[in-house]
């Protein structure tokens, strides 16, 4: 039987277990588009592709699976470079089918051609110009074994239009790709490291990305408990650790607590998993954790000592290390330094004024979102002031549901992903934390949520600001509000009416809670807006290039140039 390119992949697809991608036609993908009709996989038809590929991303964070998106030669592959590069820094597994022009244009400026290979070598894992039939039988399931296996990360996959219309006959099917075992550590690294924990008295769990692609979370609490080890996260690695557990600290670096970065100056042991010691976590990266021995545990080899020299390190899977490291260590108490971490996040607490005298104040509005959603409802964030007052004050209680961009730092980023994850985790709630800047950068995808009608409520914090540049303009440029007020500033909720879902603006005044508890109970989508003062500030603060100690908060003056 003769199946053509587009009659492969779409079966590869359905082999592979793929149920929803996401994209938008074009000339080229065409073919592909054609034998969708019928399949098992349903399409998601994005406004943008940018938004298919942070829609694919919504799906692979709450999964750990690798998630498909599509985009057409040209504009469309241009357009969807920002959800690759987004992904590859998150190290998200993600598998991007691109279209090109047939191969006898190529590299002849023929219409909506570009070199999509060299555009998404630096961004992606690795990638792919299919150049037959028969080469997609293997590039497919490889595709996803490189996307999931390891450090996960994008793939993408080029495909000319004359290899979706050739033909195979009598196709012998490979079996689907996926996540293969990392090799297991050696013993003597794993052993030492237990010896450098027992003679430690102020040890530090550094939690990164890595312990939720792992799936260690669990083991990671057991090793904080066992060990009377206080534990700190990144950005990605919230919700590893309840935020009530008496041994969690919080988010550590520019936006972490006094709390937190004090402790890590006084720690004698850090042992960092899954993180890669990022500008934003260490700050002034010379003068991180001044007293502390470092040990790096990673399954990158890459990220050993890229950033922050090791005394120790071992190249493997978290979950590896931590199940056999907890075998050889017996449970230690260390109660002078588990209380010492047990007073400093009670001296220090993020500050936010009382309910009464400001319930619309964006740490109140995040704890109250933590009091009304269930603990296993999925909360996406974009870009700015919102995503750090939600990582400071959300309760993130359980892996994979605070999706955000972390690496990258994409606006435009929230509303998509929480499509993605509405889609991939029916039946849950799900919450998208947004600006007035950021929600403006993809919200063409209202009309792809009101289409679907998916539980998904989209909080914009309205400023009428890009709120985190005119704070680090307050703070650091002389007041110099440059570029960072938006004078037109739209209604969002009859914005949202427009694409036909319900919109809401919470007015200030004594009722205004009252109005959002009823607003977030609706069951479907919503858009909510909500004003904020446009002097707000995310603190504390540790301003660009300075050691965590230094640090701005509430009643500290802001710092001007030198």
């Amino acid at each position: 039987m003769k199946l053509n390119g587009a009659q492969i992949l779409k079966t590869l697809l359905e082999r592979q277990g793929i149920r929803i991608l996401s994209g938008i036609p074009g000339g080229p993908i065409l073919p592909f588009y054609d034998v969708l009709q019928g399949s098992s996989i349903q399409h998601i038809l994005a406004r943008h592709e940018q938004g298919g590929g942070f829609i694919a991303q919504g799906m692979a964070r709450v999964t750990g699976k690798a998630a498909v998106c599509l985009a057409t030669s040209g504009p469309g592959v241009t357009n969807l470079l920002t959800a690759i590069a987004d992904a590859r820094l998150d190290s998200i597994p993600l598998v991007a089918i691109t279209a090109q022009v047939p191969q006898a244009l190529i590299g002849t400026d023929a219409f909506q051609e570009v070199d999509t290979y060299g555009l998404t070598l630096p961004i992606t894992k690795h990638n792919f110009l299919v150049r037959s039939v028969r080469e997609l039988l293997e590039v497919i399931p490889l595709a996803f074994t490189l996307a999931e296996s390891g450090r996960p990360g994008p793939v993408a996959v080029d495909i000319p239009k004359d290899v979706f219309l050739a033909t195979e006959e009598d196709v012998s099917w490979p079996a689907p790709g996926g996540r293969t075992p990392t090799a297991r550590a050696e013993d003597e690294p794993i052993d030492h490291l237990a010896r450098l924990i027992r003679g430690a008295r102020r040890p530090v769990l550094y939690l990164g990305g890595g312990i939720v692609h792992s799936g260690a979370s669990m083991l990671a609490r057991r090793l904080s408990e066992s060990q009377d080890m206080p534990a700190v996260a990144t950005l990605m690695a919230l919700g590893t650790l309840s935020p009530e557990h008496p041994l969690f600290m919080g988010m550590l670096g520019m936006h972490g607590t006094r709390a937190t970065n004090t402790l890590l100056e006084e720690a004698d042991l850090l042992l960092a998993v899954g993180a890669r010691f990022d500008d934003r976590a260490t700050g002034k990266v010379a003068e991180f954790c001044p007293r502390a021995t470092i040990a790096h545990v990673d399954i990158d080899p890459a990220e050993i000592g890229k950033i922050k020299r090791p005394f120790h390190s071992i190249v493997a899977d978290a979950g590896d290390v931590l199940g056999r490291l907890l075998e050889r260590l017996a449970p230690t108490p260390r109660p002078e330094w588990s209380t010492r971490a047990r007073e400093l996040r009670s001296r220090h607490p993020v500050y936010a004024p009382p309910r009464t005298e400001d319930p619309l104040h964006p740490v109140n509005l995040c704890r109250l979102l933590g009091e009304i959603l269930p603990d296993d409802a999925i909360v996406t964030t974009d870009v700015g002031q919102h995503q750090m007052w939600v990582a400071q004050s959300y309760p993130v209680r359980r892996p994979r549901t605070l999706l955000t961009s972390g690496g990258l730092g994409t606006m435009g980023f929230g509303l998509p992903a929480a499509i993605g994850a509405a889609l991939a985790a029916p039946g849950r709630r799900v919450a998208c934390v947004s600006g007035d800047g950021s929600i403006l950068m993809n919200i063409q995808e209202l009309a792809t949520l009101a289409e679907h009608d998916l539980p998904v409520a989209v909080l914009i914090m309205n400023n009428a600001q890009l709120g985190l540049v005119r704070q680090q303009q307050e703070l650091f440029y002389g007041r110099n509000f440059s570029a960072s007020h938006f004078h037109a500033v739209p209604d969002f909720a009859a914005l949202a009416r427009s694409f036909g879902l319900p919109g809401v603006r919470i007015e200030p005044g004594k009722d205004a809670l009252a109005r959002l508890r009823e607003a977030l109970a609706h069951s479907g989508p919503i858009v909510i807006d909500i004003p904020i003062h446009d002097g707000a500030n995310v603190l504390p603060m540790v301003p660009p290039g300075a050691p965590n100690r230094v640090m701005i908060d509430e009643r500290e003056p802001a710092l001007t140039p030198a």
